[in-house]
């Protein structure tokens, strides 16, 4: 038997980024701040209620399993999406690109009209709609709705789909859609 040698200097280090700073008590306002830091992409979900196209932007996007192929994404019970979503039992999942920052924009504020002349798509498969121009697009299955805190994560299999679209990723990071840089 060895006798147990130190751990390195690097993992004895004040547990801190600043050794001098307390660190913050858990809150909204330490969340927001800390996920402001985390570059995410974006992603535009999609759902058909009532004969009406509902969408909103999302950058809660996650893999969660690809065998089956499973993903999850999070909204708000209070969003005006969420009545198409929760009454969906399929949902589009799209991938933006760079390009589509207004795009992005549009999906993001509320009372817009998401689906009007400037937004070009189309039904889809089981009756999503579909956007043009996007990275890639998801028909997804809804598995199960979450409850977590006033949102609920939702948790959908993928049912058919394209990731052959052209371009680089828009990605959302300190509040704004950004480029992706090499």
């Amino acid at each position: 038997m060895t006798a147990p040698t130190a751990p390195p200097a690097s993992l004895t280090a004040a547990p801190f980024g600043d050794p001098g700073r307390d660190p913050l008590p858990g809150s909204p306002e330490l969340l927001r701040s800390v996920f402001r830091r985390h570059a995410a992409g974006v992603a535009v979900i999609t759902a058909q209620t009532g004969g009406r196209p509902a969408g909103f932007t999302a950058t809660s996007l996650n893999s969660v399993s690809a065998d089956p192929p499973m993903l999850s994404f999070t909204i708000g019970t209070g969003a005006s999406s969420w009545p198409a979503v929760r009454d969906s039992d399929h949902l589009g999942v799209h991938i933006l690109g760079e390009h589509q920052r207004d795009l992005a924009g549009l999906f993001a504020r509320s009372g817009a009209d998401r689906f009007g002349p400037g937004t070009d798509w189309a039904p889809g498969p089981h009756g999503v709609p579909l956007l043009d121009g996007v990275l890639a697009w998801l028909v997804c299955r809804v598995v199960a709705r979450v409850p977590a805190g006033a949102h609920r994560v939702i948790i959908a299999e993928a049912v058919t789909g394209d990731p052959a679209g052209e371009g680089r990723p828009l990605l959302y990071h300190q509040g704004r859609f950004n480029a992706l840089r090499d």
